[in-house]
């Protein structure tokens, strides 16, 4: 029997209201290391984007593909009022992983 995966989508944020990065992954934990880290050459890097300010799981890959997909296409204005409604105090979730 194979292990439950999950995937994750992302958002990082290099302060509240800050400059934000949406991405994907299957190791929330890790990948939000990584960036932390300055592992990850790139635009996280560049801007200082390091806080986990939210995330949502799904059940396959290409769920989260597409739910990645569509989030980046929202204007910048939706996404906050999206962070704000599960995270007002823009807190660092990378506190609440396991």
């Amino acid at each position: 029997m194979r292990p439950e995966r999950f995937y994750y989508v992302y958002i990082l944020a290099s302060a509240p209201n800050g400059t934000l990065y949406i991405g994907m992954t299957n190791d929330l934990s890790r990948r939000v290391w990584e960036h932390r880290e300055g592992l990850i050459e790139g635009f996280t890097k560049t801007h200082g984007v390091k806080t986990l300010v939210y995330f949502e799981t799904f059940p396959t890959a290409f769920d989260a593909i597409h739910r990645e997909s569509r989030l980046k296409k929202y204007p910048r204005a939706w996404k906050i009022n999206l962070i704000l409604g599960h995270n007002p105090g823009w807190n660092d979730l990378a506190e609440t992983l396991a």
